[in-house]
């Protein structure tokens, strides 16, 4: 018995249809056609319908997963159209202890670079240095700031980190609460 036309899209041709000459020979180029058609749209249905139950749970999209979006996504704030607020970023910085990491993170507080560094104990860093693999335990230091202050962030560690070679790595913050975002640049200096 055939299949109803709607599901024929997924049923492969037989051995027989096939072997049929052209008509069968058709078939199978159809076949061959129609699968993918049918999947992709059923792959960007199933997008659309998870962005849509997203949007309206307060989710947050990743621009990554949804590139209609935008390129920033859904933020409640954002950075380019907030006159209130500047390019901000988050830095991360691991030190060997808690006592240097409070005395690196109220120097950085001092000098007005941050508006916030958080202390993170507890963390096995596991690195190759110097021609094998290391581990150690660390902090972890979160530092909130501008992206203007990068460079001179990333100075003023050098120079009173412990390590050689001190971890200075940067994220953009693209979105938040805009009354956090308008505090990090009235915390900070300007360069």
């Amino acid at each position: 018995m055939p299949l109803p036309a709607p599901f024929r899209v997924f049923s492969p041709p037989s051995a027989a249809a096939a072997s049929a000459g052209p008509a069968g020979a058709q078939r199978a180029l159809i076949y061959g056609r129609r699968a993918p058609l049918a999947g992709a749209l059923l792959f960007f249905s199933i997008g659309a319908v998870s962005a849509a139950v997203a949007c309206r749970t307060g989710c947050s999209l990743s621009p990554r997963r949804l590139p209609f979006l935008g390129a920033r996504g859904l933020s409640s704030a954002r950075m380019e159209s907030a006159s209130t607020t500047v390019p901000s970023i988050v830095v991360y910085v691991t030190v060997p202890n808690r006592e240097a990491g409070k005395k690196l993170s109220q120097s950085i507080i001092s000098e007005k670079l941050a508006a916030c560094v958080n202390i993170v104990p507890g963390i096995e860093s596991v690195y190759w240095w110097e021609g094998k693999v290391q581990s150690d335990a660390e902090e972890l230091l979160i530092i909130k700031t501008r992206e203007s202050l990068l460079d001179a962030l990333t100075e003023h560690v050098k120079a009173n980190h412990e390590y050689d070679v001190p971890e200075v790595i940067s994220l953009p913050i693209t979105g938040g609460n805009s009354k956090y975002l308008e505090w990090i640049k009235n915390s900070t200096r300007e360069n």
